[in-house]
């Protein structure tokens, strides 16, 4: 996901399959330098994310300037623990639904403003610098799925890295069920460097063929539509759920990566993306030599260019059973297949993440 895009853990972020949706993207360059016409469905929330497809209603117009708004809102003083007048975390609850409930990575799902309020309270605390801008962003009705780049300073150093912000909107645009699909733990390899655990995916990098090279052959013409071409996989496509829910369960390598033949693969504690079939196996066997992961389809969001597919449950290996676990894919307009998901919890225990936020915090 690019050198410096690493993972923080205890920051909440503010932030039935497939609905087929009428693409409207942003009029910034696409790949290959397209540029897509605007339409008038949500001008204000356009011009504050780098790209914005799918079925942009109402409620999503106004959960997206939302999500905006706290991102880009000075926290000023921190506020006090359980602190929910705090204009900041005014600004975050405003997101949210009463009923809503909000599953960080990691950790079991918050219910209601109260809780959810109480705990951004003690992330602004951690780190009161922490912003964000929107990335690639797909609405899909009522799910959305927004990309963002966050930035945080810790222990004198800035820290960036990618989420991705699953919504489930209600009434208003405001969120009655939020997932946050983001990488913990390369966030301590620079701040505590002497207790950090070791990277899961330390020395996995391309080898062998590179004929793999994710080109995706996309002329401006096929971008412009969404069309793939040159080995890009496209969106998942509904009846194709069951069969990658099963693969990712099964561990069949074969299969996840046949059907993005030709993808470039980014994923946590990746400085470059994967190109070569090679590089990739490994990424995915080293995973799956981890983890045993027991997963459920989540919601997908589509876009003209842009899939993004979820992933959600539980993951057992040697640091716990049961740990709650998801994963978010994405495939991109120019042969991006990305991973979010939080490595954290599958190189250190319960007790050992704990001790790190304490280090973290001090």
């Amino acid at each position: 996901m690019g050198t410096g895009r690493r993972g923080l853990a205890g920051i909440a972020m503010a932030t039935a399959i497939v609905a087929a949706g009428v693409t409207v993207t942003t009029a910034q360059a696409q790949p290959g330098g397209v540029t897509d016409a605007v339409r008038n469905d949500c001008p204000a929330a356009r011009a504050k994310v780098d790209r914005l497809e799918g079925r942009i209603t109402p409620n999503a117009c106004a959960f997206i300037q939302r999500q905006i708004a706290f991102g880009e809102l000075p926290t000023g003083t921190p506020p006090a623990y359980g602190d929910l007048a705090h204009p900041r975390v005014r600004a975050y609850l405003d997101i949210f639904d009463p009923e809503a409930t909000l599953w960080e990575a990691g950790g079991e799902p918050q219910r209601g403003r109260t809780a959810i309020g109480t705990s951004i309270t003690g992330s602004l605390a951690l780190a009161p610098s922490l912003t964000y801008r929107g990335t690639d962003v797909v609405a899909d009705g009522s799910t959305v799925m927004f990309g963002q780049w966050n930035e945080v300073t810790l222990k004198g150093r800035t820290v960036a890295y990618p989420q991705i912000a699953r919504n489930v909107l209600g009434d208003e645009g405001r969120t009655l069920q939020a997932r946050r699909y983001y990488d913990r733990a390369v966030l301590f390899r620079d701040t505590l460097p002497g207790d950090a655990p070791a990277p899961l995916f330390a020395g996995i990098a391309d080898s062998g063929d590179s004929g793999d090279s994710g080109d995706s052959g996309e002329t401006a013409d096929s971008a412009a539509s969404g069309e793939r071409g040159g080995g890009t996989p496209a969106g998942l496509r509904a009846e194709e759920v069951p069969d990658r829910l099963a693969a990712w369960n099964t561990e069949d390598v074969d299969a996840l990566l046949a059907r993005t033949a030709g993808a470039r693969l980014s994923g946590p504690g990746l400085d470059t993306p994967l190109t070569t079939e090679a590089g990739k196996r490994a990424y995915l066997e080293r995973l799956f030599a981890t983890a045993d992961l027991h997963l459920k389809a989540g919601q997908v969001a589509e876009g003209t260019a842009t899939t993004y597919v979820e992933w959600h449950g539980t993951a057992s290996g040697a640091k716990g059973t049961g740990i709650p676990f998801g994963i978010v894919e994405r495939f991109g307009p120019a042969g991006e297949w990305e991973l979010y998901f939080d490595t954290l919890p599958l190189v250190a225990d319960a007790d050992g993440i704990r001790t790190l936020f304490r280090k973290l915090a001090s």
